[in-house]
């Protein structure tokens, strides 16, 4: 005798859903605010990075009549920002490293409160909120 055939299942046979794009939508003063800021930290990195490369050729003693080495000391001295002369120790390495040295460091700092203030004015959205400690006595 030969066996019933098997019952049909109950349910149809498993569809996949269509899938579904997600798409999340940045508000576009967001979009700006960060390309504004990566331009920020691009120009202010390569300001410092122009004045390290001054730095580490002064180390190395590199030929002034070449013309990268040349290129580097024109650019350095015009993003220097006036402090080429601040310190005036006697000797040349460590002059050029303080002074490049100091400038370098500004640059990014410039760099970083920049992005900072225009990523709290231009950002939408809920607000940081400032606290100040009061003091009852007194």
């Amino acid at each position: 005798m030969p066996y019933p055939p098997p019952p049909e299942p109950y349910e149809p046979p498993y569809e996949p859903a269509p899938a579904e794009e997600v798409v999340e939508r940045t508000h576009p003063r967001i979009r700006i605010v960060r390309t504004v800021n990566a331009l920020i930290h691009l120009v202010c990195g390569v300001f410092a990075l122009v004045l390290a490369a001054h730095i580490l050729l002064v180390f190395g003693e590199a030929n002034a009549a070449n013309g990268f080495a040349h290129l580097i000391s024109e650019w350095s001295s015009g993003v220097s920002l006036g402090l080429r002369n601040l310190f005036t120790p006697d000797s040349e390495k460590f002059r050029v490293f303080c002074n490049d040295g100091l400038a370098a460091v500004i640059w990014l700092v410039i760099g970083a409160v920049l992005t900072d203030v225009i990523t709290r004015i231009g950002a939408p959205g809920p607000r940081r909120v400032w606290y100040r400690r009061r003091s009852y006595y007194g």
